[in-house]
């Protein structure tokens, strides 16, 4: 029953009395990740050939800020228009965007499925992977969904985890491949590459336009990279250029701090102030970060790291 934009509910109270029914995939999707996607797809099939909307169900903030925040995980789309954006774009009929806080966290798994999957959504079907949990304390997972779902009337669809290149795909995945600076293995999880939004850091000078080719990044409260620098991609206002981008604390200068600063090789002026939405996608690893023994040692190895990244785009067309 798709057609036009994704509708958004921000609580099961939003939801229409006409609404459902509906087949449904209930998540985080950090990241909205390839796994995500798989599950979401046969989600938004079923409820095609049932003739009924398909709807993703997902929390904000991510219930691990919420529960154990001094270990909660850097996230991969910590912004939440940005996982919406990634959700929408899957084509499903509609988003339920449920605020997880305390009150949430103690509701009942059974309570849950009755007043949100079978009373707010009427559900048909439910999608889920197979280590998917819920409710009070995560006490129930798939085994227990399927049991209420029979009482209810809804089934339960548990799928496997995904695979690419060998590797078994999840967020706790995808994190720890960006976190070690493995973007190549962290885009094939993705589908996409990892990307990073934000701003450029204020009290740089910027005013209507840049006017150098150099970007240095807001603070970023969501995951970075592991130190180095990488082949990126920037997107600043509508354009997009090349880049090389250094994450990290810039030994070679003393007392620098830590910063993502990228430098635009294919450069020219555009419109942009400290307000201005900065995309930057991480497409390759080049190396490490490493303290030169001068300036002039710093500046012959970012030649070389110019020279591999310029040979990266001609090669990739």
């Amino acid at each position: 029953m798709s057609g036009g934009a994704i509708r958004i509910f921000r609580s099961a109270a939003e939801v229409p009395a006409d609404f459902g029914p509906a087949v449904v995939a209930i998540g985080n999707f950090d990241g909205v990740h390839l796994g995500h996607r798989a599950i979401l797809e046969a989600a938004k099939r079923e409820a095609r050939t049932l003739g009924v909307r398909s709807v993703a169900v997902t929390f904000h903030p991510h219930p691990e800020q919420v529960l154990r925040p001094t270990c909660a995980p850097k996230l991969l789309t910590p912004l939440l228009d940005q996982r919406i954006k990634l959700l929408a774009r899957t084509g499903l009929d509609a988003i339920l965007l449920l605020n997880f806080d305390e009150a949430l966290a103690n509701v009942e798994a059974w309570d849950f499925a009755r007043s949100v999957l079978k009373e707010a959504l009427k559900v048909r079907a439910v999608h889920e992977g197979r280590s998917f949990r819920f409710g009070h304390g995560a006490r129930a997972g798939v085994k227990e969904m399927a049991a209420m779902g029979a009482e209810m009337g809804f089934r339960v669809h548990v799928h496997h985890a995904l695979r690419v290149h060998g590797l078994e795909i999840s967020s706790s995945a995808v994190r720890a491949a960006v976190a070690a600076g493995d973007v190549r293995r962290a885009r094939w999880m993705l589908g996409r590459p990892f990307c990073v939004l934000s701003t450029q850091a204020p009290g740089r000078g910027v005013g209507t336009r840049l006017l150098v080719p150099t970007v240095n990044l807001a603070a970023y409260e969501g995951l970075l990279p592991g130190h180095g620098v990488y082949v990126t991609r920037i997107g600043i206002g509508g354009r997009r250029f090349q880049a090389v981008t250094n994450v990290g604390q810039r030994p070679t200068f003393e007392d620098a701090g830590f910063g993502v600063e990228t430098h635009i090789l294919n450069f020219e002026p555009v419109e942009m102030d400290e307000s201005t939405p900065v995309e930057l996608e991480f497409l390759l690893r080049l190396r490490g970060e490493q303290k030169f023994s001068s300036h002039e040692a710093l500046k012959e190895q970012i030649l070389k790291d110019v020279a591999r990244a310029k040979r990266f785009f001609r090669l990739a067309g």
